[in-house]
């Protein structure tokens, strides 16, 4: 007899009758897949969709048809989405915030209560129509909205197209019947005082890390962000804040100053704060130029583009000199259609950089377009200043972070040490093949020890294991010196190949 078995369901001492077991292993080593670094996560205003909620989303069709159409505002997420659009990204988390004043659009039909499902002035346009079925004992409720679309219920009384829109997940609207339920009869309403609130204030933007019920920034949490930002947000007391939660959930979060900022208040307020990390990019208040396809030209703060742009960006790469798309000017240059180009000298560079502070300009050591100017984060370290270190250690971390876990509760033994270094090392290894660590020379940039010389049996007896990682970056090109020697009397001398 033969039994066939998974590995640990048989004893493998103690066996008394002689046959053949053929044990079933699973693979011990655990495979990581690196995390994505192109999901952006933006907190801002809508007159639409849920509050305090993270929404997946691609591109600004989805947005529309989950907040409805965008809004003129320095907060408004839908003109996020469109900038980092621009620039190639395609995958969003947006959280919708609001002052808690905001009202739910209503309408009557016939005695009966038509409520929109999200607060905000997207629901004043929202049309119900009532209208019986051929000759038949059947009617349709139809739903519909420009921009969101239209919904359609079918049934033979109000009690069974109230249950039919209360089973629909994305209905756009809620019924409330009176006590008595009226007699059907064709009709149209359209929905009227929904409110978007009034001004969010930045505690309400930031909000709060209630494990039950997170608002505002928090509600990021465990969402997979690699880049996020609190759209329009200028208060820069609350940097500090901004920066730790990005390091504690590995997203690089990108503040900016208030619009029209001055070099020397920028870096009075960096001083005063000291929200000095390597997990928070500040940009400097000059606001830039978008012609936007529904509100027409807007001035909005740096972020969006900022962000959409390192979305496109491998994370070991740094957004320094790198082109941004759909830039009509900027506070200090002006129009482009006004034919202004103020440009920033190297002093006043020097003074933003030196405070830890960026800035989106044209011209770039590229040549004539815009982009961002330094690629510097807030830190002050010369070794952790710059994009590339933030993203490509968040994206290390948050790789490890999603898989070794399996390792927990095994025994620690030469097994369990060698496929700990085979995890980590399958993932630098396919780090390197991608380009993120540097593989043109011999010599490996990476190592990885987990053995028993830095897990003695004193640890290892009491439930302790430890791999010690250790990446090489590759260096980001900042200051490019070229040696020319020219002149009549300069000796070339050429080699053959």
């Amino acid at each position: 007899m033969t039994l066939i078995y998974q590995a640990g369901q048989v004893q493998q001492t103690g066996q008394i009758v002689p046959q053949l077991f053929v044990s079933i292993q699973q693979p011990s080593q655990v495979a990581l897949n690196g995390v994505s670094t192109q999901r952006i996560g933006i907190i801002g205003t809508a007159s639409w969709g849920p509050v305090n909620t993270p929404v997946a989303l691609s591109d600004i069709a989805g947005y529309r048809s989950s907040f409805g159409e965008k809004q003129d505002g320095d907060a408004d997420m839908g003109v996020a989405v469109s900038v980092a659009q621009l620039q190639g990204a395609n995958d969003f988390r947006c959280v919708r915030v609001t002052d808690g004043t905001d009202v739910a659009a209503t309408g009557t039909l016939s005695g009966v209560t038509f409520t929109a499902v999200y607060t905000g002035t997207t629901g004043n346009a929202l049309t119900v129509s009532l209208s019986q079925i051929g000759t038949s004992s059947n009617w349709q409720l139809t739903t519909s909205h420009a921009v969101l679309g239209s919904r359609a219920y079918s049934g033979a009384n109000w009690s069974s197209l109230q249950a039919e829109v209360s089973a629909d997940g994305s209905a756009f609207i809620a019924v409330t019947l009176p006590a008595v339920a009226p007699a059907l009869a064709t009709g149209t309403v359209t929905l009227s005082g929904g409110t978007n609130g009034g001004a969010q204030t930045s505690v309400q933007f930031v909000g709060s890390d209630d494990s039950d019920a997170r608002t505002g920034m928090y509600a990021l949490r465990n969402q997979g962000c690699a880049i996020g930002f609190i759209h329009g947000l200028t208060d820069t007391t609350l940097a500090g804040v901004i920066g730790t939660f990005g390091m504690s959930e590995g997203i690089y979060m990108i503040a900016s100053g208030p619009s029209g900022d001055t070099i020397s208040n920028a870096i009075a307020l960096s001083a005063s704060v000291g929200y000095k990390s390597y997990g928070l990019k500040m940009m400097f208040g000059d606001w830039l130029y978008y012609d936007d396809d529904t509100l027409d030209t807007v001035l909005i703060s740096p972020q969006s583009f900022v962000a959409g742009r390192l979305a496109t960006l491998a994370p070991s790469e740094s957004s320094l000199n790198k082109q941004i798309a759909g830039i009509d000017g900027s506070q200090k240059a002006g129009l482009v259609s006004t034919g202004s180009s103020k440009t920033y000298s190297s002093a006043e560079l020097t003074e933003l950089f030196t405070a830890g502070i960026d800035v989106v300009c044209n011209p770039v050591p590229g040549g004539s377009y815009w982009a961002v100017r330094g690629g510097y984060n807030t830190s002050l370290n010369t070794q952790t200043w710059g994009d590339e270190y933030t993203r490509l250690t968040n994206y290390i971390a948050e790789s490890l972070a999603g898989g070794m876990g399996a390792y927990i509760g095994e025994p620690i033994n030469g097994t369990l040490f060698g496929d700990v270094r085979a995890s980590i090392l399958g993932l630098l290894s396919d780090m390197r093949g991608a380009g993120y660590l540097d593989n043109t020379g011999t010599t490996v940039p990476y190592t990885v020890v987990c053995d028993t010389s830095n897990n003695p049996q004193s640890r290892t007896a009491i439930g302790y294991l430890q791999a010690d990682v250790q990446v090489e970056y590759m260096g980001i090109n900042r200051f490019f010196n070229i040696n020319l020697q020219g002149g009549a009397g300069v000796s070339v001398t050429v080699s053959n190949g």
